[in-house]
């Protein structure tokens, strides 16, 4: 047997499920927005991740960039030496490899490692030369800095020291460049006091590498190291500038 359904009776049936299809869209709104404030204010809004800031720090032989270099160390500032990491890089087989086949197997020593006084003679005194060294040597510093960018990236500013800095493009990779210069006799002094040399020799690989001028007009920055307590308030202003930026 069925049973007829009158007419209110469908419409009280629709009116119920119209109802309950309002209840439902209201229940989901309601767990919509308690979800969001129950959330984890990380999920809400994105954290901002700020990138490590690379200064590129360079000088002329002289100069005193290591001064300036080591007095960012005692800042907590991590400092790529990259003098001093080329010469490790410059120990690694590959390239010990590249350079024989490049300048003959005299450059290297009885015990397998370079002979650096011998290459130093031959490329110094020949731009050509010195441009097929930095050729090998170069690329694998980036390699090898790019490494140590990684490892460095929870701190907020590093320095890359590079007496060519702009000569070896590594200049690309910084977001800003400091230069250190001071006057041309205070500079060879220096290296006079540290070095067994000569004034001519002094002479000639300042003249080898960029003027101090060139450096300024493609830097940010200039410490003028002739005084280390006004070197260290220059560095310092320059420091608190870097890290409202």
């Amino acid at each position: 047997m069925f049973f007829k359904i009158n007419n209110e009776q469908q419409s009280e049936q629709k009116n119920v499920i119209i109802e309950k299809q309002i209840e439902i869209q209201i229940n989901k709104s309601i767990e919509k927005v308690v979800e969001k404030l129950t959330a984890p204010i990380e999920k809400i809004v994105e954290p901002v991740i700020k990138k490590t800031k690379i200064i590129g720090l360079t000088g002329g032989i002289g100069s005193g960039k290591t001064t300036v270099a080591n007095y960012l160390k005692s800042k907590g500032i991590p400092v790529y030496i990259s003098d001093i990491e080329a010469k490790k890089v410059m120990e690694f087989p590959e390239i010990i490899s590249q350079i024989s086949t490049t300048f003959g197997a005299q450059m290297i020593s009885i015990d397998t490692t370079l002979d650096r006084r011998k290459l130093a003679s031959i490329v110094f005194n020949d731009p050509e030369k010195l441009k097929k060294l930095n050729a090998i040597v170069h690329p694998a510093v980036k390699k090898h800095f790019d490494n140590w960018i990684i490892q460095h990236k929870q701190f907020p500013i590093i320095v890359k020291e590079a007496a060519i800095l702009f000569e070896s493009g590594s200049y690309k990779d910084c977001d800003a460049i400091i230069t250190v210069s001071a006057p041309l006799e205070v500079r060879i002094e220096r290296v006079l006091k540290r070095d067994a040399t000569t004034r001519e020799k002094v002479l000639q690989r300042i003249n080898n590498q960029l003027s101090d001028q060139e450096r300024i007009a493609r830097s940010q920055y200039v410490v003028k190291n002739e005084n280390f307590e006004e070197t260290k308030k220059q560095v310092d202003e320059i420091l608190s500038l870097l890290k409202n930026k």
